[in-house]
């Protein structure tokens, strides 16, 4: 997974902070980027069909050895507990 960066707070009213561009960010900024930051964001994950069409979703249990093995190769990856639908394509496609 991405790993993110904690940072301090900062007094938006006394603290010099800009952005990319050099702007001053103002508390009056912050609060217009995260409405625009809100408003782009849309629902859920990108499918995978390529369109705005919802991807079907299978479900199955497993064991709860199997589950934490594949979350250790998804974190070793980097990855979300997809990997397990790349695995299911490999297996289908041999």
């Amino acid at each position: 997974m991405t790993e993110r960066q904690v940072l301090p707070d900062v007094d938006l009213e006394s603290d010099d902070v800009r952005d990319s561009q050099g702007r001053w960010i103002t508390d009056e900024y912050a609060q217009a980027a995260a409405v625009h930051a809100l408003a782009s964001a849309g629902p859920g994950r990108p499918s995978l069909t390529g369109t705005k069409a919802t991807s079907p979703q299978v479900t199955f249990r497993v064991t709860p050895e199997l589950r934490a093995r594949v979350a250790a190769e998804a974190e070793r990856q980097g990855r979300r507990i997809s990997v397990a639908r790349d695995a299911l394509e490999r297996h289908l496609a041999s």
